[in-house]
């Protein structure tokens, strides 16, 4: 029973999370999380819907890194991410955040062997029942995945990141949380004046499928500046990408005042 529950609230959020009626931190997503001086609660405190951390398994590690140099710092998912999450919807009683309508997204990149380590990160998952039985937390695969035919053979509490443009079964698009692409796969436009014609439209068309799926997009490599913000809401993008907490919550505050 708490499985329909937890699959009718995901099928709804995922619907209404598709097309934002209005811009706010929700639809913010901290890019490369683990690179801030305060991993996890810099975005967290800030409202951020959505907050990204790489994962490569080393020795039997989940550890957080970019890049293979930076694994020297042995800082673990655990420990960054998942015990905090952990003390956050206990101390929530049962919810990420103290609003009980606002929901999190916890977007894995899978750095290495796409089946070994997932495979290890539902294995440490498992002991984080309050993490995976929580409708108000997703937690999304993107990065190394398996092949789309097998998402449908994964626990229910692990979605995936789709590709933009990309066509699925019916199986495998109900186990893709949103779809995402690289900004420059479809623009070189650096952030300033406006996009042009063209590029705009070809965005559009890509977003619009996406809408029509009732899947939400994200684009990675967007330019991060407030000018860029502005384009990217017209466009209807629902997660804005940033390496900027504090101004773009600032921002997107600010915004959400005014409409």
């Amino acid at each position: 029973m708490k499985y329909i529950y937890y699959c009718l609230f995901l099928c709804i959020f995922q619907s209404v999370s598709a097309q934002p009626a209005q811009y706010t931190v929700a639809n913010a997503h901290s890019h490369n999380d683990y690179e801030q001086a305060d991993p996890f609660w810099a975005a967290y405190n800030a409202g951020f819907g959505s907050i990204e951390a790489d994962i490569f398994l080393r020795e039997g590690q989940l550890l957080v890194a970019h890049e293979e140099k930076e694994l020297v710092y042995k800082r673990s998912l655990e420990d960054l991410y998942l015990k905090p999450l952990q003390s956050c919807i206990e101390k929530q009683k049962g919810f990420v955040y103290n609003d009980t309508t606002k929901q999190l997204q916890l977007l894995i990149d899978i750095k290495t062997d796409s089946i070994a380590t997932l495979n290890k990160l539902i294995t440490v998952l498992q002991q984080y029942p309050t993490l995976i039985n929580n409708p108000s937390l997703k937690i999304v695969i993107t990065g190394g995945r398996p092949v789309p035919d097998k998402f449908p053979t994964y626990p229910p509490y692990i979605l995936f990141d789709g590709n933009v443009g990309t066509r699925y079964s019916q199986a495998s698009l109900d186990k893709i949380a949103m779809l995402s692409s690289s900004f420059k796969n479809y623009s070189q436009w650096n952030g300033t004046g406006s996009i042009t014609k063209k590029e705009k439209a070809l965005l559009k068309a890509e977003i619009d499928n996406a809408h029509a799926l009732h899947k939400p997009v994200r684009f990675w490599e967007a330019p991060d500046t407030t000018n860029a913000w502005y384009q990217l809401m017209r466009l209807q993008i629902d997660f804005i990408n940033t390496d900027h907490i504090n101004q773009l919550a600032a921002f997107l505050n600010k915004y959400s005042k005014t409409r």
